[in-house]
This record gives C-alpha cells, sequence and structure tokens, in this order.
C-alpha cells in the first residue's frame, strides 16, 4: 500500500523546484519534473527516518 501527497511545484529560471502540501517544510528541486518527484520522496524519508536507529521494526496498523 503506498500512501500519495500533494507536490506544489513551479518552474524557476533553472530548476523545477516544490514542496509537499502535507509537509510545507519540505522543499527541494530538480533538473526534471521526475527529479524532482525524486528528490521530495527522498527528502520526506530523510525527515521521516531522522533519529530512527538501524535496528528498526515496522508493523502495519489501523488509524
Amino acid at each position: 500500500m503506498h500512501s500519495t501527497m500533494n507536490m506544489i511545484y513551479w518552474r524557476s529560471d533553472r530548476f523545477w523546484l516544490g514542496k509537499l502540501l502535507e509537509h510545507p517544510e519540505i522543499m527541494t528541486q530538480g533538473e526534471t519534473l521526475e527529479e524532482l518527484e525524486e528528490n521530495l520522496r527522498d527528502a520526506y524519508l530523510l525527515m521521516a527516518m531522522e533519529d530512527v536507529p538501524k535496528s528498526y521494526e515496522t508493523k502495519k496498523i489501523a488509524i
């Protein structure tokens, strides 16, 4: 199961810039829209995994 988020993006003089609507503190850039999407995914995962030790476990829960 994959979750989705809303990407807000625009073109600057040199790059595509974007951020996640659900996490506006996450902003990045890319030379293409595909690269921008990849960079936003990477930035989100870095933020989500910050302070998580290397030996973590996962479990699906109902919310």
